[in-house]
């Protein structure tokens, strides 16, 4: 049985992190959520060149099964319970992008 050809979901964030300590609580608490959701780090810190706009010294790209389960995990008690130490500790920038798949040939 073929298996669908499904887009994928995607968090995009970028963090400008302000409190170093209390973001290591928020990535710890916000591992709970990534574990029970199938995330995936794609990117997470690490080398950037900011080539235009505004720029942000944190990127991460996280991938999930669907767009709808990337919404659930942000949605979900555990990530909230998060999300408040991230705000915090940070300012961010995030968004839940439908990943492209090519048309089936």
């Amino acid at each position: 049985m073929a298996r669908e050809n499904r887009p994928k979901g995607y968090w995009i964030a970028r963090v400008s992190v302000e409190d170093d300590e209390r973001y290591k609580d928020y990535v710890a608490a916000a591992a709970k959520a990534f574990e029970r959701y199938g995330a995936r780090f794609l990117v997470r810190g690490g080398k950037y060149a900011a080539l235009e706009g505004t720029a942000r010294a944190r990127n991460v790209v996280i991938e999930f099964e669907s767009f709808e389960q990337a919404l659930a995990c942000y949605n979900s008690a555990e990530y909230q319970a998060a999300a408040a130490i991230r705000q915090e500790a940070a300012q961010a920038d995030l968004i839940v992008v439908e990943g492209w798949t090519a048309p089936s040939a």
